[in-house]
């Protein structure tokens, strides 16, 4: 949905109130060294809204070519403060313009982010720790919460071993662990699993397709694969060259895919169809692009 017109909902006594979308761009552009003779424009006019989809949540893919603002969006989400604010339009969550990062969204990293001083149990259970005052918890509880999502990622065992020690789709699995285990609204990933062999990352499609029905999150996904954006997404966008925005929406043409594996799903003459569909909308958005320069 791009429409800024606000879904609603019926409260006890029959009073209709609208809903804010989960996540809400209007109108954002993001220009880096502004004024200055290295002054670039990533994002421009960029519009959308993502409604909440109670109890399922939603996979959003994001692909288009280097440069063109899929990163800023995200970080722009999360509120970074070397990215946010942008200098045009409003990010808003849930209504709200966001003020900074928050545990209500997680973010996932193309390269591995666990702390190389911390055991995979210190790495998970850090996000705990900064916000253990919000939370209540104690060490033991946090220990224990920190466990459950380390077997989830199937690290059961590996809680003493430092990054180090792991291997690359390991090392993820951690980074998985540390940010599901706050439970974010919101989940952002950024290249997730670029840097792993085709099996791993095949490995980690199912992985987190199978824990995002658990935390039921709104996940924004950026890939360079076109086919791991028609497997992942529920909806599909293609930035355009930068400065980004969306050139392409796709919805109805992905096949569904959830519950099916990777390797499965990719068999299909459905997901085939789609891919193609989606890489020559892609090669026009570049071609038009071209064209206007």
């Amino acid at each position: 949905m791009t429409s800024s017109e606000d879904p609603t909902r019926t409260e006890p006594g029959g009073a209709v109130e609208a809903v804010p979308a989960v996540v809400e761009f209007r109108g954002v552009e993001k220009t880096f060294n502004p004024g200055t003779p290295d002054a670039y424009t990533a994002l421009k006019d960029l519009e959308f809204r993502v409604d909440d989809l109670p109890s399922v949540g939603e996979f959003i893919a994001i692909v288009g070519p280097s440069g063109c603002g899929k990163s800023t969006a995200l970080n722009l989400i999360q509120g970074f403060p070397d990215v946010y604010p942008p200098t045009r339009g409003e990010v808003l969550v849930r209504g709200q313009r966001v003020g900074g990062p928050g545990r209500d969204r997680g973010m996932i990293f193309q390269r591995y982010s666990s702390f190389p001083n911390r055991t995979v149990l210190r790495n998970v259970t850090f996000g705990l720790e900064l916000n253990r005052e919000d939370l209540g918890l104690s060490r033991p509880e946090m220990d224990r919460i920190a466990r459950e999502w380390i077997a989830r990622v199937g690290l059961e065992g590996h809680e003493h071993k430092y990054p180090h020690q792991l291997s690359g789709g390991q090392q993820q699995r951690v980074a998985i662990a540390r940010t599901l285990v706050l439970k974010p609204r919101i989940l952002l990933m950024d290249e997730p699993f670029s840097a792993l062999d085709e099996p791993t990352r095949f490995e980690m499609q199912r992985l987190i397709t199978g824990l995002w029905r658990e935390i039921e999150a709104t996940v924004f996904v950026v890939t360079h694969s076109i086919a791991e954006a028609v497997y992942l997404g529920d909806r599909l966008w293609i930035f355009t060259p930068p400065p980004g925005r969306i050139g392409r929406a796709f919805n109805d043409i992905l096949p569904p895919t959830h519950g099916i594996d990777p390797v499965d799903a990719q068999t299909s003459q459905q997901f085939k169809d789609a891919v193609d569909e989606v890489v020559e909308a892609f090669h026009e958005l570049q071609g038009e692009a071209a064209e206007r320069r």
